[in-house]
């Protein structure tokens, strides 16, 4: 698994950041903290909002 943060491109807050196996695994599961079955399921102006996901393995 890796960490993942995603961020609203516009204004630059972090909505999620959490371990997921993937990208749509990361985008799905902070659909799901916020109440949505997925990340389809968002409404669009979110969406339309823009969305950023960074991946954020860290290595020491």
């Amino acid at each position: 698994m890796s960490i993942f943060q995603i961020k609203q491109t516009r204004s630059g807050a972090v909505l999620w950041t959490g371990s997921a196996d993937d990208e749509q695994t990361a985008l799905d599961a902070m659909a799901r903290e916020a109440g949505y079955r997925d990340f389809a399921a968002l409404p669009d102006a979110l969406r339309a909002a823009g969305i950023e996901t960074a991946k954020l393995d860290l290595i020491s």
